[in-house]
This record gives structure tokens, C-alpha cells and sequence, in this order.
């Protein structure tokens, strides 16, 4: 079975419960493999980076198949607006964030609530030198384990979604973003756009920001926020310590 989420934002789950912590969201548009269900739940899979989690089984509208591939073979279309708003005949609105997914709105067997949406729309694959303008439209985003959007986003929600937007695919945490890409072996050959990758004491990557210019770096640590980087890592100036250690930067496009 697949299904669709066709709610603005909703909470992928690690467990089938509202109690469990969240672990990723679905954004309006964003489509799915169910691969278990019962009574109040179902487990899918995603399908834009194949992220495992639960949902709850309100909040989501079912496909076919067909229609399933159908999305799949559709070019991606985005809402490109920090908060935009899907439409429907009767002219009740659902807000949708930034990196809301278009693509079944002109297909009819799909859409079935005729919703239309006037608003700002990307589509297609932009310049790396884009990646960074994006960024900035997530500035002072709060922090969210397991966010995706401007009201609330992580680390590697953050670095996915400014890419998603640009037309890039990279994987959503940070351990799986680390895996992709060209590795640099100094700062000093890294470009804007370019993600810089943070580790703890046993090893484990548990942190991802975007390289702007002059070493510095935008990142989601309390909040979407600008930082020094150096070869020790991430330098907040307005407590005078580094806060990340660096590991590796990695050249994905």
C-alpha cells in the first residue's frame, strides 16, 4: 500500500505512539510505502530518502500503485515560500511550509480535494552557488529534533531540506549525510554549500552545517544561526568556546 500526507506538517514517529519522540516530519505532498499497519498506526517508508517511522494512520490519504509512480515520475515541485497556503473550491486554506511538496496537484485522480495553489513554486536543479541564498530563509529557525520547516528544524533537517530545494537528493540524518559526497582534506578547499560534519567523543557524527564564505558556517544549534569555523570546529563568539569538533567536510555537489 502507499499513501500520501496531504496535512501541512505531520510527525514521523520512532514507535507507534504520540508519546514517541519525533525522528523525522512529513511536509504536505510528501508520498510513501506502507509497510505495516495496525489499529491507530502505520509504518512507511518515504520515498524521497527511504526514512523509516511511524505516523498516524488520520493523518495521511491513500494511493494507488499507479499514482504512486506517477509522483514518482513527476518533476518535484516545491512551495518556495517560507509559509504559502493550498486552496480548496469552498476557499478553505492549509497552510503549507517552505519545501512542501506540488507535484500531485494536476493529477486529478489523485487530488481529489481540487486543491489549487497559487503561490511561489521551484522546480528543477539550481546552481550550487544557490545553496547558501536558500539557507538564509531558514535564519533563525528554532531548533526541533526532528523538524523540517522554518517553525522548527535539526541539524540535518536543515542541510536536506536546503538541498531538496535546490534539487538535490541527500539522505536525512547527519551519520547517513556524512556517508555522501567527496571528502576535502583542508577548510581552505571548501565552497559555499559545502557541508561540514561534527562529531563526539566515541567517534559518532552527530552534527552537520552548510560552508559559507570566509569559513564561516550556518547551521541549526538552538537555532538556525551563523558561526566561525576553524580547524577545531564550530566557534560561537557569543559564549567564547567551540561547540562542535569538526570531522570532515564533504564536497556533495
Amino acid at each position: 500500500m502507499f499513501g500520501i500526507c496531504n496535512l501541512a506538517i505531520i510527525p514521523l514517529r520512532l514507535e507507534p505512539s504520540d508519546r514517541s519522540e519525533q525522528v523525522s516530519q512529513l511536509l504536505f505532498g510528501d508520498h510513501f510505502t506502507i509497510i505495516e499497519q495496525l489499529d491507530k498506526w502505520v509504518k512507511i517508508e518515504t520515498a524521497f530518502d527511504n526514512y523509516i517511522g511511524w505516523i498516524d494512520n488520520k493523518q495521511f490519504q491513500t494511493i494507488s500503485e499507479k499514482q504512486f509512480h506517477s509522483i514518482e515520475q513527476s518533476p518535484m515541485v516545491l512551495n518556495g515560500d517560507l509559509i504559502e497556503y493550498i486552496s480548496t473550491p469552498k476557499n478553505q486554506l492549509i497552510p503549507i511550509p517552505l519545501g512542501s511538496c506540488l507535484s500531485f496537484l494536476d493529477n486529478e485522480q489523485i487530488n481529489t480535494e481540487n486543491y489549487s495553489f497559487e503561490g511561489i513554486k521551484i522546480c528543477g536543479i539550481k546552481d550550487k552557488s544557490n545553496l547558501v541564498k536558500t539557507a538564509f530563509m531558514y535564519l533563525n529557525a528554532p531548533y526541533l529534533w526532528g523538524g523540517k520547516t522554518p517553525f522548527g528544524i535539526d541539524c540535518s533537517g536543515f542541510t536536506q531540506m536546503v538541498y531538496k530545494l535546490n534539487g538535490y537528493k541527500i539522505l536525512r540524518d547527519a551519520s547517513e549525510q556524512a556517508t555522501q559526497g567527496e571528502a576535502l582534506s583542508f577548510i581552505e578547499e571548501s565552497e559555499p554549500g559545502d557541508l561540514a560534519f561534527f562529531d563526539n567523543e566515541e567517534g559518532n557524527i552527530i552534527h552537520v552545517g552548510i560552508m559559507m564564505d570566509d569559513n564561516y558556517i550556518i547551521h541549526a544549534s538552538g537555532k538556525v544561526r551563523i558561526d566561525r569555523l576553524d580547524h577545531l570546529g564550530i566557534y560561537n563568539a557569543e559564549t567564547n568556546r567551540h561547540t562542535h569538533k569538526l570531522r570532515v567536510i564533504k564536497k556533495i555537489i
